[in-house]
């Protein structure tokens, strides 16, 4: 049967994903189906009937924030609280240590919240610091490459 997984994404300015692009590249060279979705477009609901592992790559926004676009998504998963003990995930944030008291907060939001749901951490998560000369892209796909393959 055919690997697949699904990447949701939040991003402000687009670094997200194409961060997200990037691994679906290699998933593709892989065989693994993918689809990505900006969470800007998906209802919290499609996450009681998910069936396949999801990769989260979440920026950061203003003082810790998730992105504009997500936080719809963010806080009804918050009000509701649904049981997702039957979704595997694993996140890639982006931050900069610039802002240290705040960094990648947008991607530990959404992992806290995912854990506090019961979803099901596979693999640690990995922030980026765009403030060390290295591209988001390039981590994305050397931390998916060496962590996830491997656990999908």
């Amino acid at each position: 049967m055919k690997k697949k997984i699904d990447i949701y994404v939040a991003s402000m300015t687009g670094t997200a994903l194409i961060v997200a692009d990037e691994i679906a590249d290699v998933c593709k060279e892989e065989d693994i189906e993918t689809n990505i979705t900006e969470l800007d477009n998906l209802d919290y609901e499609c996450l009681l009937n998910q069936k396949i592992p999801i990769i989260l790559i979440s920026s950061t926004y203003g003082q810790g924030d998730v992105p504009d676009g997500a936080k719809s998504f963010y806080e009804k998963l918050k009000e509701n609280s649904p049981n997702l003990e039957h979704i595997k995930f694993a996140l890639f944030g982006l931050g900069d240590m610039t802002y240290k008291d705040t960094f990648a907060f947008g991607g530990k939001k959404f992992e806290k919240i995912f854990l506090d749901l019961n979803a099901i951490k596979i693999e640690e998560s990995f922030f980026h610091d765009a403030s060390n000369g290295t591209l988001p892209e390039e981590a994305g796909v050397s931390w998916f490459k060496e962590k996830i393959l491997t656990v999908l």
